[in-house]
């Protein structure tokens, strides 16, 4: 049986799970069950879109197939299958890794994960994917100088009033377009807002194609690609010259039709290990900037 980490029903391998000291029988088969249950329910959810597969028109099955989950955390098909079927099979964590990135699960649900396998998260810790009630009040607190939680692939997690009316009105958007790299290439306010925008789009790409080399296998950026590529020509003839760059600190100039130019410095303070996600301050390069700030702040507040 093909399949990276795959053993047979009821026998353990190199790496394989354990029970918890002191675990019964019948609570092994109850974990197994759960197991089950919570894959299935994170599987269906998943739409093809969302990781870069064709719907087809055939499509019956909630959310993705168990073969595309297969293919796309690169395990066994009929391993995954038993594993939702709640057989008797113990997992290397190399294998749920691979499982949990195939079906996008947050910090949260990767841990509940582990636990109901019995197995050791190999990269517990190494990212924050949540934005705390505390850091959205700090958020808050920075105003009216624009914040924003970002991570590394450009997704906008968190951001305070002021950065939710620079840009463009980030209340409107719906969540799977809230992110830089879309908005830069695809959203025509952005651009319009963004003094020279050609230069800006050239330097996020190739900022994009810098950090992708750590996730490159990862569903979530190859489903961001895939959705770039295929929207926007510009995006594509971009991509194709492969150009890298680290991040480099700059003066953001903006162009806000309501109080005119604002120059912008922008500030990182990662929010865990790097590359994890990272709060971005933007602070005033001169006083006029300031002030235009303090009548944006105002705007947001009215709703305006």
């Amino acid at each position: 049986m093909a399949g990276r980490g795959t053993v047979g029903p009821g026998t353990a391998g190199p790496g394989a799970a354990v029970p918890p000291y002191g675990a019964a029988p019948g609570d092994d088969t109850a974990r197994r069950a759960e197991l089950a249950a919570f894959l299935r329910s994170r599987r269906e959810r998943i739409t093809p879109e969302q990781v870069g597969l064709p719907r087809g028109a055939r499509r019956r099955t909630p959310g993705l197939r168990r073969e595309e989950v297969a293919h796309l955390g690169a395990v066994g098909v009929t391993w995954y299958t038993w594993l939702e079927q709640a057989r008797d099979i113990h997992v290397s964590p190399q294998v749920l890794d691979a499982v949990a990135r195939a079906l996008l699960l947050d910090r949260a649900e990767r841990s509940h994960l582990f636990a109901l396998a019995g197995a050791v998260d190999p990269l517990r810790g190494t990212e924050c994917t949540g934005v705390s009630r505390e850091l959205r009040q700090v958020l808050d607190q920075l105003a009216p100088f624009p914040a924003v939680v970002q991570n590394s692939r450009f997704d906008i997690l968190a951001y305070n009033s002021t950065y939710g009316r620079l840009m463009c009105d980030f209340d409107a958007l719906p969540e799977e377009d809230r992110n830089c790299m879309w908005l830069a290439f695809m959203n025509a306010e952005w651009r319009a807002r963004t003094v020279d925008v050609e230069a800006s789009k050239r330097v996020m790409a190739a900022k994009f194609r810098a950090a992708m080399a750590e996730h490159v296998a990862e569903p979530a950026w190859k489903a961001l690609l895939a959705r770039l590529t295929e929207a926007s020509p510009e995006f594509r003839e971009i991509w194709a010259q492969h150009e890298v760059v680290r991040p480099v600190s700059s003066v953001k100039v903006i162009r806000h039709p309501r109080v005119g130019d604002l120059q912008l410095s922008a500030s990182s303070l990662w929010t865990g290990p790097n590359p994890g996600p990272k709060v971005l301050t933007y602070t005033p390069v001169d006083d006029l900037t300031r002030e235009r700030l303090g009548q944006l702040d105002k705007l947001a507040a009215a709703g305006a």
